[in-house]
């Protein structure tokens, strides 16, 4: 009976041992881009703010838009205090390419093109885009005019791309005001821009001396990019801007920035 009692206690040992060990808590989940943005307690935002309405100081230096204040309504929407950061143009998209930036709300053309590097929100607003040119200039009347012309726009962006399709040379530059200047000077025949930016233009400025000589026929889908793999982020700013079109917010803010509404097709 001993030894039989021994024999029970060892196999009893033997299976305490060999049992496996207790499974190790699995490692706490890794935070997307949305929880690092409620912790932080703010959001980046990358603009340009030199390119008025959408980006400007007005005439006491304070940052103003209407992208501003559309990026201010995202922002509170989350839960989060707003940060501005203003660049240039190409150093702005590479920052959100690089996650320096969470996001860019800056008049953004959404093109097939940018899809591949960016994750983008769904559009707040439209873009028409129009030939601009002096007013004594009657040498351009037609997208198909410009093979030849001198143009100017930031390099990167749609109008500069769809110039050069049209046969255009076109010079770099940092700002509209940079452009207008251009164009005004006689150095460059014609600049494409959102037919909204023109109409602000020579309604706040006196003898402005610029018109619109054709529109391009494009109708560009104004968005906003953000660091491609980031569907946290990008789910909570397209529930922004439905709220915002829903509430008559984004038609509001178009109004008193464009005196019209840029937010409908």
């Amino acid at each position: 009976m001993k030894k039989i009692i021994v024999l029970l206690l060892s196999i009893l040992l033997l299976a305490a041992c060999s049992s496996p060990k207790q499974e190790e808590s699995a490692p706490a989940e890794e935070k997307n881009e949305l929880d690092v943005i409620k912790e932080r307690g703010y959001i980046t935002v990358a603009m340009e703010g030199t390119w008025k309405p959408f980006t400007y100081h007005d005439e006491n230096g304070t940052l103003t838009g209407f992208d501003v204040d559309v990026a201010k309504y995202i922002a509170d929407y989350i839960g989060v205090d707003v940060q501005y950061v203003e660049g240039e143009w190409d150093g702005l998209l590479m920052g959100v390419e690089a996650g320096r930036y969470d996001m860019l709300v800056n008049g953004v053309g959404a093109t097939e093109e940018r899809k591949k590097t960016y994750d983008f929100s769904d559009p707040y607003a439209y873009d028409k885009s129009v030939v601009m040119v002096k007013e004594d200039n009657d040498e351009i009347k037609s997208m198909e005019d410009l093979k030849g012309k001198k143009t100017a726009n930031t390099i990167s962006s749609t109008y500069a791309a769809l110039a050069e399709q049209y046969g255009a040379e076109v010079t770099g530059v940092d700002d509209l005001t940079e452009t207008i200047q251009l164009l005004l000077s006689g150095r460059i025949d014609a600049t494409l821009n959102a037919e909204a930016v023109y109409g602000d233009y020579v309604s706040t400025v006196e003898n402005a001396g610029v018109k619109i000589a054709c529109y391009t026929g494009a109708v560009n889908d104004i968005a906003i990019p953000m660091k491609k793999g980031s569907p946290n982020l990008v789910k909570v700013v397209n529930e922004a801007i439905a709220q915002a079109h829903s509430d008559g917010t984004l038609s509001e803010l178009s109004m008193k920035y464009f005196g019209m509404d840029i937010t409908k097709q």
